[in-house]
């Protein structure tokens, strides 16, 4: 199983999209501080995830998100855990 999944910085509100085939290890590894791209934006929260079968397919899915259209669909998907985060 492969996973695409949306962070949600609790020190500055920004979000973090990643792919991973271990999730409950990859969240781990971005509250440990060992991911260099969350290091400096701790705690991180896991706020949604998908999870695909194959691999190409999330990484696609990863790229996408990563885009102005796919931030839109972040958005407006989860308009309403975004607006009720506690940061």
């Amino acid at each position: 199983m492969h996973y695409v999944y949306l962070l949600l910085s609790k020190k500055d509100g920004r979000l973090y999209v990643g792919y991973t085939n271990d999730l409950v290890a990859r969240i781990g590894k971005h509250n440990a501080g060992k991911v260099l791209a969350t290091k400096g934006r701790l705690p991180m929260k896991l706020i949604y995830y998908e999870a695909r079968l194959d691999e190409e397919e999330a990484r696609e899915r990863e790229r996408y998100l990563k885009t102005g259209w796919g931030r839109n669909f972040i958005i407006t998907k989860l308009a309403r855990t975004l607006h009720n985060a506690k940061i």
